[in-house]
């Protein structure tokens, strides 16, 4: 009896293979599209939720000290209350110096302002007429712009949802410090049996990633703002400690935050000194973030998160599509926890705790609604 040859396909085999690689990564792309889509409808709830995550994974340290002073509870509430002050006494810090200093800064931009208009017609040769038109147009290209009239009608929406989003980021922060594990052993029972060992491994790589990343942002932040903050300081530059609270808070903000408030501080020192006095505040900017490049970047940040600086420009323009400035904000960290959950995944580690789980078969932790610390 002859066997009858294989059928063969006239379409080639890396067509094939093409094929099916497409219409799997279109059903991925489209549910990943569908995420974020309900995603952004939930963004009042969503982002408020992701805040109160990195506070934690920031926080915990001194939530665990803590613990072992006082009970669990209680603990939670005093590093709450302590965020809370820590945060009130920056932003009152800051108001204070920018409301006392108005006056002086008014007078001191007069100045400067006479400064940049003299440099400006010596330089380029502009006529006292021609700079009175370009302001006069800039002007009323301001005052005409429908933009700036519809953010004006948001700003009531936008506060609201601001109060409301730090209400449920305090609420948020409080309880994942006081029932963290409870909480993530209610999600990992949400998923198969046959997967939870894979999500629950996954979501302990995710979170030492996560805390390393926060601990060495602080440090780099910090540093950045106390080195603007003194070069301000030196140079009389109105709004010093403001500016240093606004370097700290865009440092979290990878490479995009250091120039954002080194512009502000270069901006000031031009409206209130003149342009010498802009030039040496900005040389004082430029020694900064080469110390955050090529001194905090590679040792603080690079042996916490391995991410090409490639990656963390993509995943900040994509924060700052989705999600505007918050997005920005936490572009790279999940970037990071990503490309580290990934790499536990594939490296087999979860597949042998998985086998592992399976041999043992069921056991009385399998059953329960909680995960140990």
């Amino acid at each position: 009896m002859t066997e009858t040859p294989p059928e063969t396909s006239p379409v080639p085999a890396p067509v094939r293979a093409a094929s099916e690689w497409a219409w799997r990564l279109l059903i991925i792309a489209v549910a990943v599209v569908a995420a974020a889509y309900a995603l952004g409808h939930l963004s009042e709830v969503v982002i408020p939720v992701i805040i109160a995550t990195l506070l934690t994974a920031l926080l915990s340290g001194i939530h665990l000290w803590l613990t072992k002073h006082m009970p669990r509870g209680l603990a939670a509430g005093v590093t709450l209350l302590g965020t809370i002050l820590v945060i009130a006494g920056l932003l009152t810090l800051a108001g204070t110096q920018i409301s006392g200093g108005m006056g002086d800064m008014a007078a001191q931009a007069a100045s400067g302002i006479t400064q940049i208009r003299d440099w400006l017609r010596t330089t380029f040769n502009i006529t006292d007429s021609q700079f009175d038109g370009y302001v006069d147009q800039l002007t009323t290209a301001l005052q005409s712009s429908t933009d700036l009239r519809s953010y004006a009608a948001k700003a009531g929406v936008t506060a609201t949802h601001v109060v409301a989003g730090l209400f449920i980021s305090l609420f948020g922060l409080f309880f994942f410090l006081y029932d963290g594990p409870g909480i993530w052993g209610w999600i990992v029972q949400l998923f198969p049996r046959r997967a939870r060992s894979r999500v629950e491994s996954s979501g302990h790589v995710a979170w030492r990633q996560l805390t390393a990343y926060t601990h060495a942002t602080v440090l780099v932040a910090a540093t950045d703002a106390v080195g603007i903050t003194v070069g301000a300081l030196i140079l009389r530059v109105p709004f010093a400690l403001a500016i240093g609270v606004l370097v700290f808070v865009l440092s979290f903000i990878p490479i995009v935050g250091a120039l954002l408030s080194g512009s502000v501080a270069v901006l000031l020192a031009l409206v209130a000194h003149g342009p010498v006095n802009a030039l040496i505040m900005l040389g004082v900017v430029v020694v900064v973030q080469q110390v955050e490049s090529h001194v905090l970047q590679p040792f603080v940040l690079g042996r916490s998160v391995r991410i090409h600086p490639l990656a963390v420009i993509l995943s900040i323009a994509a924060g700052a599509v989705l999600a505007g400035i918050v997005g920005t904000l936490i572009a790279v960290p999940t970037a990071a926890v990503v490309s580290s959950v990934w790499r536990h995944l594939v490296s087999g580690d979860a597949d042998a705790l998985t086998a592992a789980s399976e041999d043992d078969g069921p056991t009385p932790e399998d059953e329960s609604a909680a995960v140990p610390a």
